[in-house]
């Protein structure tokens, strides 16, 4: 804190926001459900009841363990990956399921603070997102949870994202939609906003660990970022 004498003027200490991909800059979650839903039944199988909120956040190689191991598809994991990974890549491809909104709010944002972004979605798919959307250049980092240890709830990406910057938690907001994203985020120790999916509302105990609430990432400014 700092200012005149017998005024105290609180001081943001927000240097750099950590953007989630899926369902914050393009909605992807119901298609990532179509089209694992879609492969697991070729093969006669069918989701667990938690399966679809318990990949939400899941790395790669832990949502591709799940459908082979639990869910029971015969492939291996790397198998299970590599074919769902192609169809999203196709359907991105195909059309590119933009949020209204997330590209001008990177660009705004990134006018006053450095940006990154901290994924669960594959390394192919962030890039092909972010060169497809034009705002590669607005990240100095970007991560996916295959490249740390583990994926979403645990707060590895996140903290990893925030080293790479070479920040502190404390220096940093996050951008997140679904539970095991808000949890990471929090985990981790960053300010969360949360934008909660219509589709995919995150849990109580999650959405609590945000600093703030928006019903759409359009409600996301600057001048919000200072108040956290």
């Amino acid at each position: 804190m700092k200012g005149l004498p017998g005024k105290v003027t609180v001081v943001n200490s927000i240097k750099a926001v950590v953007f989630d991909l899926d369902g914050v800059i393009i909605d992807t979650e119901e298609v990532w459900e179509e089209v694992r839903r879609g492969y697991v039944a070729e093969f006669g199988r069918e989701f667990l009841p938690d399966s679809q909120d318990r990949m939400m956040g899941m790395s790669t190689g832990e949502w591709s363990a799940h459908l082979a191991d639990e869910v029971g598809v015969p492939r291996t994991a790397e198998e299970v990956a590599a074919d769902v990974l192609g169809r999203m890549a196709e359907r991105y491809r195909e059309a590119l399921p933009l949020i209204p909104g997330s590209v001008e709010v990177v660009r705004d944002l990134r006018k006053s603070y450095r940006l990154a972004l901290a994924s669960s979605s594959a390394r192919i798919l962030i890039d092909q997102v972010l060169e497809t959307a034009g705002i590669t250049d607005a990240f100095e980092v970007t991560l996916s949870t295959e490249e740390v240890p583990r994926g979403k709830p645990a707060p590895d990406v996140y903290l990893t994202a925030v080293q790479k910057l070479g920040l502190t938690p404390g220096e940093c907001a996050a951008i997140e939609d679904s539970s095991n994203g808000l949890r990471s985020a929090a985990a981790a120790g960053l300010a969360v906003i949360a934008v909660p999916h219509g589709v995919y509302p995150p849990a109580a105990d999650a959405l609590a660990g945000a600093r703030v609430a928006v019903t759409r990432i359009g409600e996301i400014t600057t001048e919000m970022i200072t108040t956290l």
